[in-house]
């Protein structure tokens, strides 16, 4: 369900802001009402943005090392701000090096086909009267000529390429059409110590970085936070409006009304003027999910698509059971579902300060496991066996009782279909009258009606005949309600016009939204056969010895069900997802695009 929100406005005279800001971050449940302008302009939030993706980066550089915390302790701000410099020079002197070393190793790579000669033999011969000069060329470029006339003289051969030099006497180097060669100005071995000794700086750079990795952490960490505090800060500056010369300020926001005594005793300590409204049409309310024990644990699934508008209905409540169960269907596998359901027991076990969002994430897997290990009961299907192919009382009195074959496995798919689809429109015509009136809502009760008095009419003739005179009432009823109640506020002749319309989508439309759940079925066959095949590749491909036929054997089972693990429960969890967002979504009228609540505060 979604909480119920009160708009406050607060009136504060200008001296006094700062200090009632502070106060009301400290109390922490007044959701601001942001605006966009003046946040671009303003340099001071610019800043702290900056700021704050500097220690973001930061943070990301020292955890990339994987350098285990050799320090548990609380951050303190302060000494993240010296751990950010310290780092940042760090960072600073390190990439330096990374281009004097990549300069370096350049020519180094330039003077390698030369070999190690000392540049200063090059001055003296110079000195003398005699210029050297550096060539390179292919192979069939070279002229044998050169030799007599320049000297030339062949120092390598890389492959079809000359690397040769000429010595001539004057002033001037001969102007040969192939490639000179310009030299570094040191000699080959001063430069490979240069790299040397480059490599060992960085070597001593990475090392201060690791050493600050292992301390530092909570300290940036501690001081990223209280960026992020000031960004909010000045965000909810930027957001407030001066009236009477700027003398006062109005602030808006948003309170759930549980919440309102608490923020009226608090304010009568204050020097402020605040009137609280109930939110009208047209407001943007911020969105605070309440819902209690298990279905507060699908919460995170409804927030991956959207989170409701203020007047919806949240749906979370009415897709939990369906989630779990087709989740159970689509895995199907008993002894995955214990696997999971262990798993994740001992890891709350033997696991230190979880979080509470972690709890719940677990809590939720664990849930997800048990619908599994029931739903695999349907089928049998334990680590890809039969359980019913167990000769024993216990399981065979469970194959009697709720054993289903492939075809009433895949009826039962289309059965589920069926019901959570109806159930939406249900939920459908309980929102708009909710939010529009109950005569916006007469269309979508005729449409139940046709469908469910069809349904009834299929699959208990006896209770009513399909086409007898309950169910021919039951049909007029409905189709005057969706033909002449389409939309109320339009003439009959148009609400004819759009009731044809929807006739031809309601025809095409739930076939394919019902025939949607045909996956509930196939995945779980799909993967218990996967399953057995893994079995089998295990006993046939283990070898006929008595120590490495077992070793095989387990290799290849443990091997092959977890990729089949992995995969089966990505399976399962993505296409419940689509049948919730898709199917139960779109016949439930759901429309979504609310604004999630974040109070001001600490």
């Amino acid at each position: 369900m979604i909480a119920k929100m009160t708009k406050v406005t607060f009136l504060v005279y200008h001296k006094e802001y700062d200090c009632f800001l502070k106060s009301i971050r400290d109390l922490g449940v007044v959701h601001v009402v942001t605006k966009a302008q003046g946040g671009a302009e303003n340099a001071s939030l610019q800043e702290s943005i900056r700021l704050s993706a500097r220690y973001a980066s930061a943070i990301k550089l020292l955890q990339g090392m994987g350098v285990p915390s050799t320090e548990s302790h609380e951050g303190d701000a302060d000494r993240g701000e010296q751990a950010l410099q310290q780092t940042e020079e760090l960072l600073h002197q390190s990439q330096q090096l990374a281009h004097r070393l990549q300069a370096v190793e350049k020519e180094v790579t330039m003077l390698e086909p030369w070999g190690d000669f000392d540049p200063q033999n090059i001055s003296r011969l110079q000195k003398a009267g005699y210029q050297i000069g550096f060539y390179v060329c292919a192979e069939k470029q070279f002229k044998p000529e050169w030799a007599d006339l320049y000297h030339a003289t062949v120092i390598n051969q890389i492959g079809s390429k000359l690397y040769f030099v000429t010595i001539t006497k004057g002033d001037t180097v001969p102007e040969l059409e192939v490639e000179t060669a310009k030299l570094p100005e040191n000699s080959l071995s001063v430069l490979q110590q240069t790299v040397t000794d480059l490599k060992a700086q960085q070597e001593t750079l990475q090392n201060k970085l690791k050493e600050l990795a292992e301390t530092v952490i909570p300290d940036l960490q501690a001081a990223q936070h209280r960026v992020h505090s000031q960004i909010e800060f000045s965000k909810v500056v930027l957001s407030t409006d001066t009236l009477a010369d700027n003398k006062l300020m109005l602030l808006e926001g948003w309170i759930p009304t549980e919440r309102v005594p608490e923020m009226t005793e608090f304010l009568r300590s204050q020097e402020v003027y605040y009137e609280t409204a109930a939110p009208q049409p047209g407001d943007d309310v911020p969105i605070l999910l309440e819902n209690k024990g298990f279905f507060r644990l699908f919460e995170p699934i409804m927030r991956l698509y959207m989170l409701p508008k203020y007047n919806e209905l949240d749906l979370t409540p009415f897709f939990a059971p369906f989630f779990m169960l087709f989740f159970g269907l689509c895995l199907g596998d008993s002894g995955y579902g214990l696997f999971m359901l262990l798993a994740v027991t001992l890891y709350r076990l033997f696991a230190k300060k979880l979080s509470a969002s972690m709890k719940s994430i677990l809590t939720l897997v664990q849930i997800l496991g048990a619908s599994t290990m029931v739903c695999g009961l349907l089928t049998g299907t334990c680590f890809g066996f039969n359980l019913y192919d167990i000769q024993l009382p216990f399981f065979q009195t469970l194959k009697e009782s709720i054993s289903l074959d492939n075809q009433q496995m895949f009826n039962l798919s289309l059965i589920l279909g069926g019901v959570q689809i109806i159930f939406g429109m249900i939920l459908k015509s309980v929102n708009q009258t909710i939010q529009f009136g109950v005569k916006y809502a007469i269309s979508t009760i005729g449409w139940i009606l046709i469908l469910v008095s069809t349904a009834v009419a299929f699959a208990a003739p006896g209770v009513m005949p399909m086409g007898g005179t309950l169910h021919l009432i039951f049909l007029g009823i409905g189709v005057l309600m969706a033909y002449l109640y389409n939309s109320p506020d339009k003439n009959v002749f148009v609400n004819i016009g759009l009731g044809l319309w929807d006739t031809y989508n309601m025809a095409t439309g739930l076939l394919g939204d019902v025939l949607s759940y045909v996956r509930l079925f196939a995945l779980g066959l799909s993967g218990g056969i996967l399953a057995s095949v893994f079995n089998s590749l295990a006993v046939g491909m283990s070898p006929d010895n008595v120590i490495a036929g077992p070793i095989v054997m387990v290799l290849i089972f443990v091997i092959g069900h977890a990729i089949n693990i992995f995969m089966n429960v990505l399976g399962a969890m993505v296409h419940p997802m689509r049948l919730t967002f898709v199917e139960f979504f779109k016949n439930a009228g759901y429309e979504g695009g609310g604004k999630e609540y974040k109070p001001f505060k600490n």
